[in-house]
Order: structure tokens, then sequence, then C-alpha cells
């Protein structure tokens, strides 16, 4: 028996489906429904009703975004009853709106203003007593209620996609509006999917308020340089002044189909506007000919470290990058028993799964697309989410269904109670049979404060769930024992149905694992450093020696979590010198950076395919046509499971490196819409513990590390562990981030 069902609209056989309605079916075989109130990565709102379309045998209109198709059935989406109905409803939308489109940030891209000219409302019939709304300042976003056609996208999007679920609808009739849910401030992430959503111009972003008309920009595609997913984006950009050069006015996103966070739809100014230094040049083509190493950060595009790997090459020279090389090894270890080089998982399999174990990730802030993923996931498929950490987060709490809270540095043990329940009694070899078997459960379950029940549940709620995935975090990554660790996660995905995803911590940091041969930093001298740390620094932040570009003013790939190698677009120009130039000048010569692009590691999984003959584009029905995806890779499956070591043990105050909400780096720092929170946040209990109390200024000393912050009492987190953000330049991602710390006040 077929899934699909045939039927006709307008004449023309189509067939959907199972879960597809009659609109979605329409858009995918390109017949013109119109819609106010729809949005395709939600659950049709239904409340603009300008889908209606006639179905045989039935009386009234159908609403087309809700209702799926019967066999056989003739829909009609164009008669002069649905023309009426619709002018009606447009004329509805327009009553007492002001006429304010000479002003309004919407005007050219307004759906209202689109759908007034296309039913020909040339005159209203309908009125209503005006009322006066006042406009809403909540920080970064905007609120004119006056604007406002109450079409819900906003509230449907924030809690059905991003999880926040902070605004909502006060009915009220003719005086309905958006409000704050159970706040009287907007309590959310500021993540402005709600500005993207919206229809007409009753949301917007504050900073770009009044700036500029959407015609005057240029659109410049673009992947965001902020974490390891990848995200699609729009630089906005125009002249910012008459002579001025470009500057980027705001990021947009295809909001049908993507989503953005905070920081990458908010921090978009972190070019560098520094100039050519011709005797820094000179200075910096020296100091690559006389160093011992070069240390650079994953904050980079995959051409630019296959430049550093020549240069390695050609002088003979250490590579230092802790960061990818902790992932290199983990995943080098993944791979000796998976038997393939990339994990096999997705953002795309997470938002179709029912069920998912996130761990050893702050994923809501390391990863807000993983988060989204899971929302949707959550929202949409029912999915049972189960959340492993030694801390809480609040920001996950309208979507975990299950709380796993394990102790500090016991990730060895919890991966393996979670393979011996996922995979106990699958047709394993001998070794790996014997693995299981000598396991003392009862051990890492009183370490590690995972119980059976726990387990009992989590397999329980999973036993109907037909899409698994296993999402794995920095903590497993930077652990002692992560090399096991990884073996366990690769029998997982081996033997169950678990697909995997292994998060990287920094926007490129799976790129520069694959492409660059890294040695183990060493505390050396005569260290060039590339957007790190060095004797002589060669970098797009401040304080550099030689100024470069900054990410958004370069040409590049990336390779995301989804092992996707996604193309990066020069946004605002930058005068001065490249990485490519000074590595031309050591007799390592290219024209351009990205004619390298197709000279990357073949071996890894790159194809010979040149810059400018990737795609960079989503189609009308949301496939994502960036770039490509990494070609799969085989390898030597030699790697044999070791005894689960001794469990460490976490006392006193401990602190874990995590960043805020909408940072995480030393480019978001730069952003002057971003917020910076430099405290360190903790809960009554961790200050009872350390002896401070909020707004104290204290010193937190951990390995050999210190650094001054103020103390803020943090009413969401429990527990005797406090988070001490990064993104100020304190630790970078390479260290396991739990961490024994000396707390004490400074006087």
């Amino acid at each position: 028996m077929s899934d699909l069902i045939s039927f006709k609209i307008d004449g023309i056989s189509v067939e959907a489906k199972k879960g597809e309605t009659i609109l979605t079916v329409a858009r995918k075989n390109d017949i013109y429904i119109p819609t106010m109130c729809y949005i395709s990565k939600t659950t049709p709102c239904a409340s603009c009703r300008m889908c209606v379309v006639e179905a045989e045998g039935v009386e009234g209109f159908v609403l087309s975004c809700n209702t799926p198709p019967t066999e056989g059935i003739e829909i009609t989406t164009n008669t002069a009853e649905l023309e009426a109905e619709r002018t009606n409803i447009m004329k509805l939308y327009d009553v007492n709106h002001p006429l304010e489109c000479g002003v309004c940030d919407k005007s050219g891209e307004c759906d209202l203003q689109n759908k007034t000219l296309e039913f020909n409302v040339g005159r209203q019939n309908f009125s209503a007593r005006d009322q006066s709304r006042e406009i809403k300042d909540w920080g970064l976003i905007n609120y004119d209620p006056s604007l406002c056609i109450l079409c819900e996208k906003c509230v449907h999007v924030c809690n059905e996609v991003i999880g926040d679920d902070a605004i909502d609808v006060q009915f009220g009739g003719y005086s309905s509006t958006i409000i704050p849910k159970n706040s009287d401030v907007l309590d959310c992430t500021f993540c402005g999917e709600c500005i993207a959503v919206c229809p007409v111009g009753a949301l917007v972003s504050s900073n770009f308020k009044y700036s500029a008309n959407a015609w005057e920009l240029s659109r410049v595609p673009a992947t965001c340089a902020h974490c390891s997913a990848g995200c699609s984006l729009e630089y906005e950009t125009r002249h910012s002044g008459i002579n001025g050069n470009d500057a980027i006015y705001r990021v947009k996103n295809n909001f049908e189909y993507t989503s953005l966070c905070g920081a990458g739809r908010f921090g978009f100014d972190f070019d560098n506007k520094e100039t050519r230094d011709e005797s820094a040049f000179h200075k910096a083509v020296e100091a690559l000919k006389e160093a011992k190493a070069i240390r650079f950060s994953s904050m980079i595009t995959n051409e630019e470290a296959h430049i550093l790997q020549l240069l390695k090459k050609k002088f003979d020279i250490k590579l230092f990058n802790e960061d990818a090389r902790k992932f290199q090894e983990f995943m080098k270890s993944y791979s000796s028993v998976s038997g393939k080089l990339h994990h096999s998982g997705s953002l795309d399999a997470i938002k179709q799964s029912d069920a998912a174990i996130v761990i050893g990730s702050r994923i809501s802030t390391d990863n807000p697309a993983v988060r989204y993923a899971l929302t949707t996931a959550a929202k949409h498929n029912g999915a049972r989410i189960v959340y492993a950490h030694p801390m809480e987060d609040a920001l996950m709490q309208n979507t975990v269904t299950q709380l796993m809270k394990y102790e500090v540095g016991t990730e060895e043990g919890v991966m393996a109670l979670l393979a011996n329940a996922i995979i106990g009694s699958a047709d394993l070899s001998d070794d790996e049979r014997a693995f299981f078997n000598d396991l003392d459960l009862g051990y890492l379950a009183a370490e590690s404060n995972i119980g059976d029940e726990e387990i009992a549940q989590m397999m329980k709620s999973f036993s109907r769930a037909k899409n698994h995935v296993l999402i794995v975090g920095n903590d497993l990554i930077a652990h002692d024992r992560s090399e096991n660790i990884a073996k366990l996660a690769a029998m997982i995905e081996k033997y169950s149905s678990f697909s995997l995803v292994v998060v990287p911590s920094e926007v490129n940091t799976l790129g520069a694992s694959l492409i660059c041969d890294l040695d183990i930093d060493e505390d050396i001298i005569d260290v060039v450093g590339y957007n790190a740390k060095g004797n002589f620094i060669i970098s797009s932040l401040p304080f550099a020696n030689l100024a470069v570009p900054s990410l958004n003013q370069q040409e590049g790939t990336f390779v995301n979590v989804d092992n996707k190698v996604l193309p990066t677009n020069v946004a605002v120009s930058f005068d001065g010198y490249s990485l490519n130039d000074v590595a031309s000048a050591c007799g390592v010569s290219s024209a351009n950076t990205i004619d390298y692009t197709k000279e990357l590691k073949q071996s890894a999984g790159f194809k010979n395919i040149g810059f400018d003959d990737l795609e960079n584009y989503l189609s009308p029905y949301g496939d994502d046509n960036r770039g490509y995806l990494l070609d799969e890779v085989t390898c030597d499956t030699n790697g044999k499971l070791d005894e689960i070591d001794d469990l460490p043990e976490f006392n006193g105050t401990i602190i874990y490196h995590a960043n805020p909400v909408l940072q995480f780096n030393a480019y978001t720092n730069q952003a002057a819409q971003l917020e910076r929170d430099c405290t360190l946040r903790g809960s009554a209990q961790f200050a009872a513990a350390a002896k401070i109390s909020d707004g104290d200024k204290i010193e937190i000393t951990f390995g050999s590390k210190s650094v001054i912050r103020e103390f803020k009492l943090d009413s969401e987190l429990k527990g005797t562990i406090a988070l001490n953000p990064t993104f100020d330049d304190v630790v970078d991602a390479s260290r396991y981030r739990f961490e024994k710390s000396k707390i004490v006040r400074v006087v």
C-alpha cells in the first residue's frame, strides 16, 4: 500500500506524503496560495485565513495550511469567491493600520504592503476607533503594537523553534497585543527571530530602526563566524556616508527555514578597521622565517589553515592549536572503532529525531543551533530529550524531558553506563563483550551519581523511538580520558540506531583538525601567533603586530558540525594585508587565498572544487545548497576499548568555563550591541561555600592562572559550581571546562 495520497490542485495531479498539508503540497508544485501568518518551520498559526481554498464536496472554505488532503479530492485555489474573501481579509488587516510606509523599516519588504497591492485594496470599507498604543522598548528589540497584525508568527517561532517561550498574545479583541510572557519585561535570549518573521514593522531591531531603507542595502550571502553550526545569513551593507566605506547595517536570515541566535544577528560589527602597515608587514615576514612554531586559533578559514600547514612544511616548524588538536585526537580514536573519519549525525538529524541524548555541553550557549534543533524535535516530534551534565540549564527547561546530573569529571563512567544500556545486548566482538562484562556498574553508578533507575527511565522513554541521536560536547573532547570516551561514542553509533553528532567548540575547529598536522603546544619562544598568542602576533583582533582581515572581511570556507564545507564572502573590505600576502612573501605563493579551496586535503574528504564553483543558496523548499558535504573516508578499525579509569573527585568550589548568552569569543566581545557580562555567576550555595557575597570583587585562581572578577548571584543556578566566562580571552577552548578553584575576596 502506497504512503502517497494522490489528488488534484487546480486540475494538476499532485501527491502528498503523510503529514503534508494542502499548502505544503501546493508550494512543492509551484502553485501559489497566499498566506500572511504561515511559516514553514512551525506548526500552522491558522490566524490569517488568507490560505483558504475550495475543496470539491466540502461546504465552505478550507484552511490549506493545516488541512491534509484526502485521496482523489480536487482543490481549487483561485475563484471569484476566494478573491473576495481574501480581499476582505486584507481590508480588515488594514483597518487603522498607520500609513507610515515612508519611514517604516519594513517598507519595501512588507507582506502587508505587498498583499494590499496584490488584492488591490484601494479604499477602506471598515473602520474602528483608533487607540493610543505605546511603543515598547525591549532592549535589542522594539515593538510597535499599532503596526502589529497579530499573525502570531513571533509567538510560534519563539516557542517551537527557539525554546524561549518568552512572548504571548494578550487577547482583547481590537486591543489584542503581543506581550512578554509571565514577565513585565522581555526575558529571553534575544535571538531576534521574532524580528525576522514579523511580516510588518511591528518588531524591529532597535539599533537598525530608521537607519536605512530595505532597497538601499546590498545583500552579501555568508556563513556565521561565531560557532560551529555554520548558520546561513546575509550581511546587509551600504555606504556609511557619501564618500564612506561600506558598513554592515544588519544581518538577516531566510527565516522560513533557518534560524539565527542573537550573536549571529546582532554581533556583526567585528570587522577590522586597521589599515595597511608596510613596516609591520616586513616584520611579520621576518618573524615567520625565524619562527620555531605558529600558534593559531580555530577562528580561521580552511584556506588559511591550509596556508599555515604549507608554512609548517616549508620552514619545518611546529603548528600549535590545542583546540583543534584535541578534537583531532578525539576523532582519531572515534575512527579507530567506527571505521570512518566523520560522525554520522547532523542538525537535520536532530530536528527529525524523536529521542536524543546531550552529554558534555552547555549546549544552549555552546551551540544555539543544536538547541534550536532539539527544540524543534521536542515540539514537533514529541522527542524525549535526555540532558546529561553536572549543571542544570534554565534555557533547556522547555525542551529537556530528563536531566541526568552526574558528578564533575565522571564523563567516562557515564558514557560507559550509557553504552552498556544502549548496546549491552548487541552482537559484539569477544573483546567488546568482555569490556562490558567487566564493567563495575555499581562503582560507576555510585561515583557518577547516575543510578540504575535513571538509566531505566531513559530506556523506557526511548522504547518507541525510531530516530535516535547522541550529541557530545567539548567536556568530553577535552577530558583526560577523551580517547576512550570517543571509542564509547563510536560503539554506540556502530551498534545501535543512534546517529552521532560531535559538536566542535569553535567556528572551524573541525576544518583545522582535518587540514593541519598539529603538534602539542609547548612553552617556547619565537612563536608567531595567528589570531592567538605569540611573540609576534598577526591578527584581526586589537593589539596585533600586523593587522589582517576578520572573518566577515574574507572569502573562504569553514567545515561545520554537519561535516559540510560552507562558503563565506566579504561583507566589508579591508585595506591591509592578509595571511596570503605574508605567506607569498615567504615563498608560499598564490594570487588569492581562495585559490587554495580546490587544493584542500582530499584524503580528509574535501573535494577538488574551486571556491567560485561552490553553490551558496537555499532552495524555495528549504534545501541547503551551500558548499558540499565532506566525502566519507574509511579508516582502519584497530581501536580497542580501555578499562575505565578510576573516576576523579572534584571537591570544593568548582568553576565551569562557559559563556553567557550572546557571547562566544573575542570577536563577539567587540560587538557593540551584545551585552558583556564578565562576572562569575553562582548560586547562594556556591557563595556560602566560597564565603563571598553578591557584588564582591574576587580573585579566582585555577591551574596556573588567576583572574579578577565581580561575583554575581544567579537564582537560576544550583549547587557549588559557578559559571566563568571565556569570551574575554581568559582561557582557550581546549581546556577541560570544570576547574578546581581558589576564590578570595579582593579588599
